[in-house]
């Protein structure tokens, strides 16, 4: 790649521009820092190209730290009940798509939230079947973690009417105990068994799709966990590789999914292996479920639902013997744990079996939503990442202080006492789940409001300022990746990842104009990955 000057921007730090406007890239790593005038007459004599910024506003590459890019792509082409409002407009929706689908194909969609809803309400079963019996519906709600399904589809899983519960996942039931439709964790296997599979070409079209999608909004990488989608660990490694190969300017970290440690093994995957595009994780586990389908383990019952604490994904047994075998082969762990009782057996697990010291990565905490003050002491002394979804807080609140109680606010989605633990931070978005683009979250940790709305934040004593919010996205997301003095910031000797923006971001700024912000450029290793 021939070397690069870039000219003409306005370069961000914590604090304001620097008088810098220039940067030159040489093998994809920042060579020099300065202005354009001075740069040139150092390179006079070399052969090299100029990028001109025309103005804009330089940020350091933003990175998403923990997103799903498989299932993002594959989003763009379901039905998507994300902006849906009531029950009435959710089953409007399938009935046109069932006018459409050929019988016996399966309806799926995601991310209906019943408590966007008007009514409250989700539809039952019944009220799928009257949209179709020739076809199974099977609908994800936007926390992955709860699902709905109409009769077709109960019977293509092979579950009866008075099937019981299954391990670690549950069906929901009405008050007769007939099932309503409502399908819980691992309840879910065999829907997900007898679904029609994408192709190998499909899910290549897929994260394609979803890169090129994160390249436009400003992202420069994501974290993600494809592992489970793609079905093997050489098979991301091939289709990855082979979106390189086909141009695509967009770096990956990947967290890789406990059942395939056998599989790490075979190929002798190391933690922190690859190269600057492609590099291997942490090994991922669930140790809990999500609030909203109640599914996340607290110590004491849920406010709104006192018969239930939520699922536990694996006992305190199992969880000992992942992360042993995680160990075993080098490698950190990555916790998606979001109740309180939860983030115990976390903070158990690693006191037992800690990481080693010369580790290049470290452990991960994901979520971190609800945690008690004694816990959070427990977890200070460990090696952790802590992985925040900002967006979150627009899309829980109010609603989640209903699920937890007045009495576990403490530390809920407490974004700013995380930082404080001198713990890294990391953001990301948790797509599909939440919308991909970063700016969304950055502005929901500053306001903790949904955009549109004009009060002080949800808990607003948790608000970060605008430099804290982008350095998620930034030095604590190359932090949690073990990239610290690679990534993050914008210096000689990193490597040149840059999200160039319309506007300046500030922390005087009105943080609604974080809404208004378009991304001009997106520069990954020195390449252009995105230009308007």
């Amino acid at each position: 790649m021939k070397p690069v000057l870039f000219m003409n921007g306005k370069i961000w730090t914590r604090q304001s521009p620097t008088a810098a406007d220039a940067v030159f890239v040489e093998d994809g790593v920042i060579r020099a820092i300065g202005s354009a005038a001075d740069l040139r007459l150092q390179l006079a004599g070399k052969d090299y190209r100029i990028v001109d910024w025309e103005g804009a506003w330089v940020l350091p590459g933003l990175v998403d730290a923990h997103m799903h890019l498989g299932m993002h792509g594959l989003k763009l082409g379901m039905l998507d009940f994300t902006e849906v409002t009531s029950k009435d407009e959710m089953l409007d929706m399938l009935r046109k798509r069932a006018e459409v689908t050929p019988p016996g194909d399966w309806i799926l969609g995601l991310n209906w939230n019943e408590n966007s809803f008007r009514e409250g309400t989700v539809p039952h079963r019944l009220e799928l079947d009257e949209i179709s019996t020739v076809h199974p519906i099977f609908l994800t709600r936007t926390c992955f973690h709860a699902y709905l399904g109409n009769s077709a589809a109960f019977r293509q899983a092979g579950i009866p009417e008075g099937a019981p519960d299954p391990e670690s996942g549950a069906f929901g039931r009405d008050p007769s105990g007939q099932m309503n439709g409502w399908i819980y964790e691992n309840a879910s296997i065999p829907f997900f068994d007898v679904q029609p599979q994408p192709e190998a070409a499909a899910l290549k079209h897929a994260l394609h799709e979803a890169c090129r999608d994160a390249l436009r909004l400003g992202l420069t990488a994501a974290h993600t966990e494809d592992l489970r989608l793609l079905g093997s660990a050489d098979d991301m490694l091939r289709i990855h590789r082979e979106l390189r190969e086909m141009g695509l300017h967009f770096r990956t970290h990947q967290l890789m999914y406990h059942a395939f440690l056998a599989e790490i093994e075979d190929l002798q995957l190391k933690a922190g292996s690859g190269d600057e595009w492609n590099r291997i994780g942490a090994i991922k586990l669930f140790v809990d479920g999500a609030v909203g389908g109640r599914t996340a383990l607290l110590m004491e019952p849920y406010d709104d639902a006192p018969h239930t604490c939520g699922l536990a994904m694996h006992s305190p047994e199992e969880l000992a013997h992942i992360v042993r075998s995680a160990r075993k082969l080098g490698y950190p762990v990555a916790f998606h744990a979001i109740g309180d009782a939860a983030a115990e057996r976390m903070a158990e697990v690693l006191e037992a079996n800690p990481l080693r010291m010369d580790a290049k990565l470290p452990d991960r905490f994901i979520h971190a939503q609800i945690v008690q003050p004694p816990t959070v002491e427990r977890i200070m002394k460990l090696r952790l990442a802590v992985d925040l979804q900002p967006r979150f807080v627009a899309s829980d609140f109010p609603w989640v202080l209903e699920r937890v109680g007045s009495n576990r606010t403490n530390y809920l989605y407490a974004w700013k006492k995380w930082l404080r633990s001198g713990l890294p931070c990391s953001g990301g978005s948790d797509s599909p789940i939440e919308p991909l683009d970063p700016f969304l979250g950055i502005h929901a940790a500053v306001t903790r409001r949904k955009p549109g709305e004009r009060h002080e934040g949800y808990i607003p004593e948790e608000k970060l300022s605008v430099t804290e919010a982008v350095e998620l996205f930034t030095t604590g997301s190359a932090a949690a990746a073990g990239e610290a003095g690679e990534r993050g910031s914008i210096e000689v000797g990193k490597y040149a990842d840059f999200t160039v923006v319309d506007r300046m971001i500030h922390n005087d700024m009105d943080p609604d104009d974080l809404l208004k912000i378009k991304v001009c450029m997106t520069v990954v290793n020195g390449e252009i990955g995105y230009m308007a």
